[in-house]
């Protein structure tokens, strides 16, 4: 009983230190947001911070990612949609919201597609693969992992491959095809040693054992797990090395090692128990389980198919409580997305009750103009007045051209000064044209009544 409760004072201990580090970084982020007074730079600290907090509170993640999203979208920050997209995503992936972290990923690839950024495009391809592979459809994984490594290829982004390789690998692992996987870990292995990353060569090697493992070629799966635990070890990479380790075990179980394969089957267990690792508590403690089945060993089976129980027990609390976190994000973000519309219609309505003042205010001036050019007043002024109205007119012109032009070239500056340039190429001549003939106009007819008057006080009889 000691021993049990010393363990959980161990897990307790390792599980808060780490959250409390993270923790530490986010209060450190949300401090910087309260300060920051630019929109962009928000909107980077919103997509961090999410970033950071997905992992023991979801549904802030959610709330921060979506205020970045609908920021950015606002003041058509791209860069930032797309990072605030990803960190819906991947916080969705984590709660096991395949359907939603789908179409997250999916709207963030549909806004790099548009975008001339191939580095955010090869991880928007290659991240909408990653939920497929979750969902164990590895077929459309395979082939959104294809697309994403021609993007690598063709722009030569040397810092990417490492990822492609080692996805296409493990997809290839899960359907058993051993020649393909073999082929990916093996390129992910050549480059991690380039870069001298010791948990990229861990988790390649890792790879190649259960690649050799299911080819039979044991001497090969052994030098390979051993080398990649040395590795992953240096790098504090615990979750992998559980699954190294259990593939140890895996290997010297086929080869009728029953000490070995226990050994390193309890070397993974403790491993997973000490970090909180439940879904590899649950593969080893299977693992021990049926190994002592099979030896007949009832009391040990029976010690390791309780914990089995217990750890389903556990997994399945677990994933209740996604799924209630999963519908009240969901309600939380449907709530959010709601009062943004709400705020985003009444800018629109603020917009369009301006542009009908301006509307109004145009052939109001205008009237006034001619107004004016029936009294007796200054030529001058009626000349300012007379500019003033067929500016106004032009400037109005190209405020309801703008949005068009800007969807148009989807916001390309250089496509909008082009665009801009014609139109002002046809209008300037116009407007000298049409400004000529207005004053012309309007001069004349207060010409005309400047000479009325003085004809009647030339013809005046005398009193």
């Amino acid at each position: 009983m000691f021993k049990k409760f010393l363990h959980f004072i161990v897990v307790f201990l390792f599980v808060q230190n780490s959250l409390l580090a993270q923790k530490q970084k986010a209060d450190s982020l949300a401090k910087l947001l309260t300060v920051e007074k630019t929109d962009t730079g928000k909107v980077k600290l919103l997509w961090e911070l999410a970033g950071l907090v997905n992992v023991y509170d979801p549904e802030k993640a959610l709330l921060l990612a979506q205020q970045g999203l609908s920021l950015s979208t606002r003041i058509k920050y791209a860069e930032g949609e797309s990072k605030s997209l990803g960190a819906l995503a991947n916080t969705f992936l984590i709660l096991g919201n395949y359907p939603k972290a789908l179409e997250f990923n999916l709207r963030k690839l549909k806004l790099e597609e548009k975008r001339n950024n191939p580095r955010n495009l090869a991880f928007a391809l290659m991240n909408t693969g990653i939920v497929y592979r979750y969902q164990e459809q590895y077929q459309d994984a395979l082939s959104y992992y294809y697309r994403s490594d021609s993007v690598i290829r063709q722009n030569n982004l040397e810092e990417i491959k490492y990822y492609i390789f080692m996805n296409l690998g493990d997809v290839y692992d899960k359907m058993n095809n051993t020649d393909s996987a073999f082929s990916y870990f093996n390129k992910s292995l050549i480059l991690s040693n380039s870069l001298k990353n010791d948990d990229y060569i861990g988790n390649s090697m890792t790879g190649l054992g259960h690649t050799y493992l299911k080819q039979g070629n044991y001497p090969f799966a052994l030098l390979n797990y051993h080398t990649a635990i040395d590795h992953l070890r240096t790098a504090n990479d615990d979750i992998v090395i559980c699954e190294a380790a259990l593939g140890l075990a895996t290997l010297f179980q086929k080869q009728q090692l029953k000490d070995s394969a226990i050994h390193y089957a309890n070397i993974s267990l403790s491993l997973a128990s000490k970090d909180g690792f439940l879904e590899k508590q649950l593969e080893a403690t299977k693992f021990l389980a049926k190994l002592y089945e099979n030896e007949k060993n009832v009391d040990s089976a029976f010690v390791y198919i309780k914990g089995v129980q217990a750890l389903n027990d556990s997994l399945n609390s677990k994933s209740k409580i996604r799924e209630i976190q999963v519908i009240s994000s969901n309600e939380k973000l449907r709530q959010q997305e709601i009062e943004e519309n709400k705020k985003l219609a009444q800018k629109e309505r603020k917009q369009q009750l301006q542009y009908l003042f301006i509307g109004i205010f145009i052939p109001g001036f205008f009237l006034l103009t001619l107004l004016l050019s029936r009294i007796r007043i200054h030529t001058r002024v009626i000349k300012i007045l007379g500019i003033l109205s067929l500016l106004i007119l032009f400037e109005y012109l190209t405020l309801l051209l703008h949005p068009t032009v800007a969807n148009l070239t989807n916001h390309t500056p250089v496509y909008e000064m082009f665009i801009f340039v014609s139109i002002a190429a046809l209008l300037i001549p116009a407007h000298h044209r049409i400004e000529l003939w207005l004053i012309e106009k309007l001069t004349r007819r207060n010409r005309s009544i400047k000479t009325k008057k003085i004809n009647l006080k030339v013809n005046q009889p005398p009193g």
